[in-house]
């Protein structure tokens, strides 16, 4: 269905993550992985969304030179908000656990922001999920870091992963945000595009 509607362009999907691919790949849309390394950082003034949405804008800039008329670049950022900060992904198993430790027995909220860039457009969204874990013990958050080795993750944790089946008590907002993309945005938006061109 999709599929049809954008026939006539190209989405390039700049991103290395299997989980959002594997989402495009459920949309049944095809698409080219194009990665650019960028340094992920952002000015300290920026708060919550902000964060997010200006990270998914910073990595659709080294594609802009380049893109052709008929490409659709995505791109996306997200970050785990805990206390009034930020969450990234973690260095080591120390900053790991600590991260899982601040999350224990508290609710947080994941943000995903996802920046749609073509030669003549570009538009930035952002869903949040509030998301809560059951009190951890130091053994369950070892056991996990040591059998997922989550350092890909904000947050420290994937939440289709053992830690979140047996941790997260109370979920609001889209799963899939969770994991890595808002599908039910990526979908619409890419309808709009599709449908006003």
């Amino acid at each position: 269905m999709l599929s049809e509607k954008l026939k006539d362009y190209h989405i390039i999907l700049a991103s290395g993550s299997p989980r959002r691919q594997e989402f495009f790949k459920n949309l049944g849309l095809d698409y080219e992985i194009r990665l650019k390394p960028i340094k992920e950082e952002y000015p300290k003034r920026l708060t919550h969304f902000e964060i997010s949405n200006y990270l998914a804008q910073l990595k659709a800039l080294p594609f802009k030179d380049e893109l052709q008329k008929n490409d659709i670049l995505i791109t996306s950022d997200t970050i785990v908000w805990h206390n009034n900060k930020a969450l990234g992904k973690p260095r080591d198993e120390n900053e790991a656990f600590s991260i899982l430790k601040s999350l224990s027995n508290e609710t947080h909220e994941v943000i995903t922001s996802v920046c749609f860039t073509t030669k003549t457009y570009e538009k930035t969204l952002h869903a949040i999920t509030k998301v809560a874990f059951k009190s951890l013990t130091d053994e369950e958050i070892l056991f996990y870091i040591k059998t997922a080795k989550p350092y890909d993750k904000a947050g420290a944790y994937g939440i289709q992963d053992w830690i979140g089946q047996i941790g997260v008590t109370k979920l609001e907002g889209s799963y899939f945000n969770v994991m890595g993309l808002p599908i039910h945005l990526v979908y619409k938006t890419l309808n709009d595009i599709a449908n006003t061109s």
